[in-house]
């Protein structure tokens, strides 16, 4: 049933990486399988068996051809470094090609021990799986570079977090897992050899294009700089996003921190409800170095990060390679804006650029926070506003405080004179790009509450309607209402 497997990682020299087999589970139970994604990746879904699938999903049997490895990596945990960390309780299963000529991890999550435990079970709760799955799904539903969820299976064993848990085991996708922490832990022990193997596998899969016009390769430090810069690039566009959807990555370490800017880690991860940029929901998070609007400059700080373990290979001098890596990193910020100016333009209906651009998005923001107006629905409502004064209502309504609307609500309708679209196509443009539907927090805990009591029902019901997030909920559940008071999640948790 799996596609062919490449082994890419297992190449790699052994102080990368442990040979480690995942520890079965005792009644392992298939209860989500991502058919999509996987014929996708070339899964022969002819020849599907779900009780052998859900032996392999459970890592009670290692797939044919799969050889099991845990990752090293080391990482700035809330800003302290942590030499060493990796996998301890993950295996990469391998890769394999997509049927778009994508190289693809394959990783089971959450099965068992492995050399990088650090004293740790191994295990995950079947809570933080079914969030990771839900939250990755609909990220990549909402255009969002993300790990996806192939599958969840149940264990029949408990973990012991907080209280005794189900137990459960996620096979995540990832354009690789390759991460800032995976250099830092090369770096740190000053591994010449693995810093300029990770860059080179690094290039080759996700940069390509940085070994120049018909394969004629740079010269070393230039390409060195160059994948610097597309990192930089990278996690620039990617935040800008975030930032889009009112989404808290909420442990934004560097070990979390992909080189392929795809989002990693679903954890304590949350989406706004009311808009407020200082917004923290991990429990983890107590002085909010996460927070919403912290995001940004974050991520420019865990580049620094990635930057520091380049040098040698950017420069012979390190005082010339820490210069040149500097241009590098300062050039995030103005690609940050650029991006977040693209991003929430198309959120407003905007698809020309005017001087004015900018403010305008900054003084709606401000409206929403003085009325506490819910992020997603005060922009699925544009579209509505444009409709008629019924539809103008049903926005206000969002907000506590509308007189900062009332005078924002003419300068949008004048800025959209410039567009050359009628109404009715800038209100199909709006609900194009703003969701109707997120993961959120409360409806999260509701599907987490019933799995963990053997009813999976309203997980499979959510995943269904945030794996649409443009359509309007028409079934029983309004999934685009926000908690009520009593509602409302105010802490998400780590599953470690």
């Amino acid at each position: 049933m799996f596609p062919p497997f490449t082994l890419r990682y297992v190449r790699f020299p052994d102080r990368l990486r442990a040979e480690c087999q995942p520890t079965p589970v005792e009644r392992p139970r298939l209860v989500a399988f991502n058919r999509p994604l996987a014929e996708e990746l070339g899964f022969d879904l002819d020849v599907y068996d779900p009780d052998r699938a859900t032996q392999a999903l459970a890592g009670n049997v290692v797939p044919e051809g799969a050889e099991p490895v845990a990752l090293a990596y080391a990482g700035h945990q809330f800003g302290n470094f942590v030499p060493q960390l990796g996998d301890g309780r993950a295996v990469l299963l391998g890769e394999v090609t997509d049927h778009a000529g994508r190289v693809r991890d394959l990783q089971l999550k959450g099965s068992g021990r492995t050399p990088f435990s650090r004293g740790g079970d191994g295990r995950a709760p079947l809570g933080p799986v079914l969030r990771e799955y839900l939250v990755s799904e609909a990220m990549h539903a909402l255009g969002v570079p993300t790990t996806r969820a192939l599958a969840a299976v149940t264990t029949g064993e408990r973990v012991y977090r907080r209280v005794p848990e189900p137990g459960a085991v996620l096979t995540r996708v990832a354009a690789s897992h390759l991460r800032v922490g995976t250099f830092q832990y090369v770096a740190a022990r000053g591994d010449s050899e693995g810093l300029k193997l990770l860059a080179d596998e690094t290039i080759a899969r996700h940069y390509p294009h940085l070994l120049g016009p018909d394969g004629a390769e740079r010269e070393e430090g230039e390409r060195y700089l160059a994948l610097l810069e597309a990192v930089v690039e990278r996690q620039a566009q990617l935040v800008a996003r975030w930032m889009g959807v009112g989404f808290i990555h909420g442990v934004m370490n560097t070990d979390n921190a992909t080189v392929s800017g795809e989002t990693l880690d679903y954890g304590p991860c949350a989406f706004m409800d009311a808009y407020d940029p200082r917004s923290v929901f991990s429990s983890i998070d107590e002085r909010g170095r996460y927070a919403y609007v912290n995001q940004p400059a974050i991520a420019q700080w865990n580049l620094a990060r990635f930057a520091e373990t380049l040098l040698e290979l950017i420069d012979d001098q390190r005082e010339r390679a820490i210069e040149r890596a500097t241009v590098a990193l300062e050039a995030f910020g103005e690609r940050y804006e650029a991006a977040r100016l693209a991003v929430m333009r198309s959120k407003l209906g905007l698809e020309t650029a005017e001087q004015g651009d900018a403010a305008l998005i900054d003084e709606l923001l401000d409206a929403m926070q003085a009325g506490q107006a819910d992020f997603t629905l005060a922009f699925r409502r544009l579209a509505d506003a444009l409709e008629g004064a019924e539809g103008e209502a049903s926005l206000a309504e969002l907000f506590g405080e509308r007189e900062a609307l009332d005078a924002w609500l003419p300068r949008w309708r004048e800025r959209l004179g410039c567009e050359e679209a009628d109404e009715a196509a800038l209100a199909r443009r709006l609900r194009a790009v703003n969701p109707a539907v997120i993961p959120r927090n409360h409806r999260v805990a509701e599907a987490i509450a019933a799995a963990e009591e053997d009813d999976f029902g309203p997980f499979e019901s959510l995943l269904a309607a945030i794996t649409r997030p443009f359509e309007a909920s028409a079934g029983e559940v309004d999934y685009t209402r926000p908690p009520q008071d009593d509602e409302k999640v105010l802490r998400t948790f780590c599953g470690t």
